[in-house]
């Protein structure tokens, strides 16, 4: 087995092929990725403009203590007539600013009598009109390349008239459980062994997540034949084929050895973490396939520290999951001496990360409902010793994924 280091080493080595580009509307872009850098073609605003309703004056005239208005200026207004010494324009919220105006007076400074505004309370040079360009520039870089589509790219997106964004081709990642114990939704057990599938629905909603496209290859039975076809099927619809169970020491654990004989290179197999030492990375062409342990957390956990970076290299994104600084609210106990990920919940409380393990269980790696909350992983080498209450550890953030 290589350390948990190697095996991120060797990951980021693999070349990855980046995925096609299509355009699709703006209002079904939401979570893709974007595929060029969106620049801004021109100034916003385009002209100064009014940010709150007033009346657009020459600063230098709130000296007079009065000023005639001289007309109205409604937002969208095709005509605008020139503010003029000694004459006020009343202007509202997101007009243009009349020519020759240089301020802008809100209402509740003014008392408006007989054609004219009473000055109530002065206002500087400049005060409420939004400058040339005070939103974006033109030539600036506003939503780069790589960047997920969320509410405010969206947004952005839409000011700027872009109406069918270039994004990715989601990556394509075919789920695969095996397992002749294993029963799928909506299966009657008939003996006491069979248990319950998650773990193909647990990582296709992952890789969903991560701005995949999960492709569900349901449940092989433990058989070589079965479970060589169904490899097949997924190298022929999939970038990345994730298995999950089949890839231990046991009789009839066949993944393993089915994985090379269809002639992939198998890059690595077995890393001395916990959970999921017996995990296998190969490659076929430029198809990945990830096997992963059976158990629920397990699996689960590895998909996350193997799969979702090449998914994000994929997207030209940041690979590296996002790792914080926690202090431990309570003692930690290292329980193997490999690079553990142990579950915690994590909290941002007075100006810092805290993470303590109130409701996580200590058990098996099939514990699937320790994932449950603000949950995040206290990540500790194989050098370290166990942690007290106050001192400070690595936490891969899952509440940033």
């Amino acid at each position: 087995m290589i350390s948990y280091k190697e095996s991120m080493l060797q990951l980021g080595a693999l070349k990855v092929k980046h995925g096609a580009v299509e355009r699709v509307f703006l209002s079904d872009a939401l979570g893709r990725v974007l595929a060029e850098d969106i620049v801004a073609h021109e100034n916003s605003p385009l002209y100064p403009t009014s940010a709150m309703d007033g009346y657009a004056i020459k600063a230098e005239d709130q000296q007079m203590g009065y000023i005639q208005v001289a007309g109205d200026n409604p937002a969208g207004a095709e005509k605008i007539d020139e503010v003029l010494h000694g004459f006020c324009i009343k202007t509202f919220t997101g007009s243009l600013m009349p020519r020759g105006a240089d301020t802008l007076i809100p209402i509740e400074n003014v008392s408006f009598e007989e054609g004219k505004i009473i000055i109530n309370e002065d206002v500087p040079h400049g005060f409420s009109v939004r400058p040339v360009g005070e939103n974006f520039k033109k030539g600036d870089i506003l939503v780069k390349k790589g960047s997920k589509l969320g509410y405010a790219e969206i947004g952005v997106l839409a000011s700027l008239n872009v109406v069918m964004p270039p994004v990715f081709v989601k990556p394509r990642v075919a789920v695969l459980s095996t397992g002749s114990e294993i029963l799928d939704l909506g299966q009657s057990a008939t003996h006491a062994s069979q248990i319950r599938s998650s773990n193909n629905y647990t990582l296709a909603a992952l890789a969903e997540q991560c701005g995949a496209k999960a492709v569900q290859l349901g449940i092989v039975k433990d058989d070589i034949v079965s479970i060589t076809k169904a490899f097949e099927n997924a190298l022929d619809s999939a970038d990345i084929i994730v298995t999950t169970g089949g890839v231990s020491v046991g009789d009839y654990d066949f993944v393993k050895d089915i994985i090379p004989a269809l002639g992939a290179e198998v890059i690595y197999q077995g890393v001395r973490i916990k959970p999921g030492q017996h995990i296998m990375l190969a490659r076929k062409e430029e198809k990945f396939i990830v096997a992963l342990p059976g158990f629920a957390f397990s699996s689960t956990v590895t998909f996350m520290l193997y799969v979702i970076p090449l998914i994000r290299r994929m997207l030209l994104q940041e690979a590296k999951l996002e790792t914080v600084e926690a202090v431990l609210m309570q003692d930690f106990d290292k329980r193997a001496k490999k690079t553990e990920f142990t579950p915690c919940n994590l909290l941002y409380k007075n100006g810092r990360y805290e993470a303590d393990f109130k409701d996580k269980k200590i058990g098996s790696s099939a514990i699937l409902t320790n994932m449950l909350g603000p949950c995040s992983l206290v990540v500790t080498g194989e050098q370290n010793g166990s942690f007290k209450k106050g001192e400070c550890v690595e936490v891969i953030n899952l509440l940033s994924l």
